[in-house]
């Protein structure tokens, strides 16, 4: 292995390949720090040309590889194989095109996400899909794992924002699909490849839609006496008919956290506040903000907080999209969960994760995507502590089957990664997993490509920093 990877290094320029112990260290984890492992070796491309070149001898010596962004990744998608090697993206960040008149975009996989944003902003657009970590994450890792953000309810996920890739499959084959202006004819293979997790290939230039920035906004924080009022207040407003760009819910621990990191503030005596976000012209603004007023006050809001002008707005959503990090101020680690339930049973299953927590005696805080249903508990202990994370993960473990038991899904959008592997069958049937293999293999027949992940796979156990069990040994197996 030693000599075949200084036959990858001589391929490329020096500054491009790093095989130092301190450089393996700094990749062996992403978001998910309870798995960690080194890979053999960290190539930084700086060109498509370099990617090319890495993966058709990886292809040739069947050599595992994952791609790489910002290493954001709160389902450990882009955790190293162990025999493999990492392909970092960052430095291939340029915005290649910019077609404002037609609102179209082609950028490198590197690029933040909230730059291509700043990018646009003087000609009053953006780019939709806004994920928590938007201001770190990549777009190449949002298409990996069709990321959504706090106003996918209205605008939709990563993919509704898509119109064309450049690949690289895993036998260093470039091949382009979509179409700029409009649908394709034949297979949706874009819409097949954006959110594949990174096991077809990899993304070199991604063709995004931008959208006019909104005319008016209104922006309310509700605070709600217990939090199954708030997930009782989410049901009444997309029963009536209205959709809000964005409905949000964070939970006493949230709160506090957001407190803490960003000195975001919030009413007094409350379990839960409601965040809901109107936009469009300000004409259907001002219709739909009477509605909206009319569903709070029915929902027994106990303070209504309207944000007053755009700097208010942007603080009410600092402390919100602050939580995921400024959980670290309550906790030494923490499990970002990441389920969907119907919003119809948001108040049971709030109930049930409330439940949980009592039982395994371990806090947990809830901040979510109400609109959609898509929950994000974070799990919090402490990872120095013998036992600690297992019970962690036991609980995580019910979360999730929770969500499969009440009919919603395994994933809403941080993916299923080296995480939830195990659940996988609970959601899909034997010959529904074999097709997906089988697609797969098609685009990657040595799986080479982000090897491990998604599938079941007995793997886990050698991969975790903490603890020394495999997931399904946490409870897993006997709840399915």
């Amino acid at each position: 292995m030693i000599e075949s990877l200084n036959e990858l290094h001589r391929l490329l320029p020096a500054e491009c390949f790093d095989a130092s112990p301190s450089a393996l260290a700094a990749f062996q984890s992403d978001g998910l720090t309870a798995f960690a492992v080194k890979p053999r070796a960290i190539v930084v491309p700086r060109t498509c040309e370099h990617v090319v070149q890495v993966v058709k001898w990886c292809y040739q010596h069947q050599v595992p590889f994952v791609a790489r962004g910002s290493g954001t990744s709160l389902s450990g998608g882009s955790l190293p194989h162990a025999d493999g090697i990492v392909i970092a993206l960052n430095r291939l960040n340029r915005i290649i095109k910019l077609d404002l008149d037609n609102r179209i975009a082609i950028v490198e996989p590197g690029v933040i996400n909230s730059q291509l944003t700043a990018a646009v902003a003087h000609a009053g657009l953006y780019y939709a899909p806004d994920p928590s970590s938007q201001q770190v994450c990549t777009i190449g890792g949002n298409v990996a794992f069709n990321s959504g953000g706090a106003h996918c309810l209205k605008y939709g996920m990563t993919s509704n924002h898509v119109l064309g890739l450049k690949m690289v499959l895993a036998d260093g084959q470039v091949i382009s699909t979509g179409a700029s202006g409009g649908e394709p004819i034949g297979p949706d293979l874009t819409g097949l490849f954006v959110g594949s997790e990174g096991l077809m290939g990899i993304a070199m230039e991604i063709t995004v839609r931008l959208l006019p920035k909104p005319e008016s906004f209104h922006t309310v924080l509700a605070g709600y006496r217990t939090l199954q009022e708030a997930g009782a207040a989410v049901a009444q407003i997309i029963a009536s008919g209205l959709l809000p760009a964005a409905l949000e819910i964070m939970d006493t621990l949230s709160m506090q956290a957001a407190a803490a990191a960003v000195g975001a503030t919030y009413p007094k005596a409350v379990e839960a506040v409601l965040i809901v976000e109107l936009d469009g012209n300000a004409e259907a603004v001002a219709e739909e903000r009477q509605l909206l007023d009319q569903m709070l006050l029915e929902s027994g809001a106990s303070e209504v907080i309207v944000a007053q002008d755009a700097e208010h707005r942007a603080n009410i959503w600092k402390g919100r999209k602050s939580v995921f990090s400024a959980v670290g101020r309550l906790s030494p680690d923490f499990i970002v969960q990441d389920g969907v339930v119907p919003r119809n049973q948001l108040g049971f299953a709030l109930q049930q994760i409330e439940q949980f927590s009592r039982e395994a005696g371990i806090a947990v805080a809830n901040v979510f995507h109400a609109g959609d249903g898509n929950l994000h508990p974070l799990i919090m202990f402490d990872g120095r502590q013998a036992g600690q994370l297992e019970r962690a993960e036991d609980l995580a473990a019910r979360i999730v089957q929770l969500c499969i038991e009440l009919g919603g899904s395994i994933t809403g959008e941080h993916g299923v990664g080296m995480e939830k592997r195990q659940f996988l069958p609970g959601m899909f049937d034997e010959p529904s997993i074999d097709c997906m293999k089988r697609v797969r293999r098609a685009c990657d027949p040595y799986e080479i490509s982000n090897r491990g992940k998604m599938f079941p796979d007995a793997e886990a156990d050698s991969l975790r920093m903490y603890g020394s069990h495999p997931l399904e040994t946490a409870g897993i197996a006997s709840r399915m």
